[in-house]
């Protein structure tokens, strides 16, 4: 079988190569003309896109805000939030004085003072709670849609009550 087949390829081999009309099929003249290099234009990304008369993207215009987005970008925002008010204790640590008498003479009056511990105390609240909340995720619990929503709410509504009740103490 194998003489069978080395003899059929040889036979080919010869035809095609004496065929004149055959040789063309597989030399193809080809002319090459140098030129020199012209640079591409300097472009930004957004200039050659409006050029070309590609579409910009409306990237985050497009989506409708949901609060598992929401709650999820507040929990690490409060982190960062929390992670300064560290840095900010550590640091007035360091400071001559007292922080108690430099409060007192600021004068402030009970409304301001009650404003300022919410709004020093809504950070570790919200992240307090809502670590809490992830932590039931990681046991597997609170999965479905509905829950997430439901506890996001509850999570939300709780944070406010333990807010208000740390900064009345």
């Amino acid at each position: 079988m194998s003489a069978i087949c080395r003899l059929a390829g040889r036979q080919l081999c010869s035809r095609l190569a004496n065929s004149e009309r055959n040789s063309l099929l597989f030399v193809r003249p080809v002319t090459i003309q140098a030129q020199p290099y012209k640079e591409p234009p300097k472009q930004g990304h957004d200039e050659k896109n409006m050029q070309l008369g590609r579409p910009c993207s409306p990237h985050l215009t497009v989506y409708q805000v949901q609060l598992t987005s929401t709650l999820s970008i507040s929990h690490r925002i409060t982190g960062c939030m929390l992670s300064g008010y560290a840095m900010a204790f550590g640091f007035g640590a360091m400071l001559p004085g007292d922080f108690t008498t430099f409060l007192d003479g600021l004068h402030l009056n009970s409304a301001c003072i009650f404003s300022i511990k919410m709004m020093l105390a809504f950070p570790f609240s919200y992240h307090f709670l809502n670590g809490i909340r992830h932590l039931s995720w990681d046991a597997g619990k609170f999965l479905t849609i509905k829950e997430v929503y439901t506890t996001g709410y509850v999570m939300v509504a709780a944070a406010f009550a333990l807010t208000a009740c740390l900064a009345a103490l």
